[in-house]
């Protein structure tokens, strides 16, 4: 080996072992090549037509904004790079993603968790294959078990009827189910539930390896977890094969930015989910939505950005701790294994969406969102000590007041074990019809119904419609039902 060749493995040796991650929060390639193209603007004879904003209404362009307007542009100019192949600054920003998640491979996804969800689906089922899948799963998880004809298993996570949500899922019902069908090949679950109940997620995977079954773990709402030692354990370092985040929801990416990551122990085909990712994808993804979660990863790892992420922390200790003052106010806390950053609180005498009403209209205060029992509130990056005194004190005379619980027929989330009876393909492509609701129990759904948010389905196809069923289906007059 010469001496040049011998320094230069060296100084790359050197540079990744004792450097990391330590400047890749000041490495934004992406957003570097977004700047550079609003700094150089060409004449354009291309798509999208507005041509940096001068073909587009004046009201929205006020509204947006000239420089979102000049960075709205498609993966095909200017050195910015291809999202399906990755490449250029693309592909760079989704290597550092790798690095910053401790992953071994990441995707840049611009249609949300849902299109992960399918590109995963789609990707590692196939028809009869069998998939065991949380009653609490998103209904992105449904339609692409729907696309790939696999058959579902269900495990039901534990209730909290008294807050009217689902909790965690018990690693023990995991091996139950594993161990009476040795056909299940793919456990997949969702963690943290929506209101942030956390899952042993490090457990479940050891049941799935036992049991040689892969594990997915749609972990939306924690794509914080891998950047404080204060928060629960993420799925990428806890022994699941694929981790699905939501950068948009808590990370500080714009809507519909998310990522799929595989784990460095992945045994999943990388070309297969590749693959489905460009069938499933836009062919012109948002450069702009990209740029977000380049902008995203960097900050998070970064010293203001874990500085961002222990504020959201404080804050949410803070009001769990002032909400303890509160008379009639209970705050879902030492029950449950807890992302402290997400807080499920309900007042006696309302319901939730009185409760959510109440802040919204009086108040102006909005909430992540309300069902039958209470509220989710969330403690973001972006939030502040003064936002949460406002709110504790809105809460205190809210307390005080003498609200009257009004009758309200509307249900959110119904905690109904499914009583499935056909594959979920097989139903959702069935011959159907439309009856009355009324006239629906009884009958087999051939659709998914599901309130956004959180998505979790009231009915799925192939499920039989109870009476049960029918307060939380207040938006529908009727129902598709597979034709008798």
């Amino acid at each position: 080996m010469s001496e040049n060749s011998t320094n230069k493995i060296s100084f790359s040796y050197l540079k990744n072992k004792f450097l990391g991650n330590f400047n890749n929060s000041n490495n934004t390639p992406l957003l570097d090549a977004m700047i550079n193209y609003k700094n150089n603007p060409m004449t354009g004879f291309h798509i999208p037509g507005h041509n940096r904003g001068k073909g587009v209404n004046r009201k929205f362009l006020n509204l947006v904004g000239e420089d979102v307007l000049n960075i709205d542009t498609t993966d095909e100019f200017d050195n910015l790079g291809t999202l399906h192949p990755a490449t250029g600054a693309v592909k760079e920003a989704q290597e550092l993603a790798a690095c910053a998640f401790n992953a071994k491979k990441t995707f840049f996804v611009t249609g949300g968790s849902t299109v992960a969800n399918l590109a995963l689906a789609f990707s590692l089922s196939a028809p009869n294959d069998e998939v065991l899948i949380a009653r609490n799963c998103h209904r992105s998880v449904l339609t692409g078990l729907i696309i790939s004809g696999a058959k579902v298993n269900w495990v039901i996570p534990k209730k909290l009827n008294d807050w009217a949500i689902f909790g965690n899922i018990d690693p023990c019902d995991i091996e139950e189910k594993l161990k009476k069908n040795r056909n299940i090949k793919l456990v997949w679950i969702t963690n943290p539930t929506y209101e942030g109940v956390v899952s042993d997620i490090k457990k479940i995977a050891q049941i799935c390896r036992k049991y040689k079954a892969s594990l997915i773990v749609d972990e939306a709402h924690g794509c914080l977890w891998n950047f404080s030692s204060k928060l629960p354990n993420c799925a990428l370092q806890s022994g699941a094969d694929a981790v699905v985040h939501s950068l948009h929801k808590t990370g500080g990416a714009m809507t519909q930015a998310s990522m799929l990551h595989l784990s460095k122990d992945s045994i999943f085909d990388e070309e297969k989910i590749t693959h489905a990712l460009k069938l499933l994808h836009t062919t012109s993804p948002s450069l702009i939505l990209l740029t977000s979660l380049d902008s995203a990863r960097a900050n998070l790892e970064s010293a203001k950005g874990k500085d961002m992420i222990q504020n959201a922390i404080d804050n949410a200790l803070y009001f769990r701790q002032k909400a303890k003052n509160i008379e009639n106010l209970c705050v879902l806390d030492d029950i449950v294994d807890i992302d402290v950053t997400k807080i499920f609180i309900k007042m006696k005498g309302l319901s939730g969406l009185q409760l959510e009403y109440i802040l919204e209209h009086n108040y102006k205060i909005e909430v992540e969102s309300a069902s039958d029992e209470g509220i989710l509130l969330l403690s973001n990056i972006g939030g502040t000590k003064d936002e949460f005194d406002y709110l504790l004190k809105s809460l205190e005379e809210i307390s005080k007041s003498k609200y009257q619980m009004t009758q309200n027929d509307v249900k959110i989330m119904p905690l109904i074990d499914p009583e499935i009876v056909m594959n979920l393909r097989e139903a959702y492509f069935a011959p159907k019809e439309c009856v009355e609701k009324d006239e629906a129990i009884g009958r087999i759904s051939s659709e998914v119904i599901a309130l956004c948010p959180p998505g979790i389905s009231i009915l799925l196809p192939g499920e039989i419609i109870k009476k049960e069923h029918l307060p939380y289906l207040f938006n529908y007059e009727t129902i598709e039902v597979i034709k008798e």
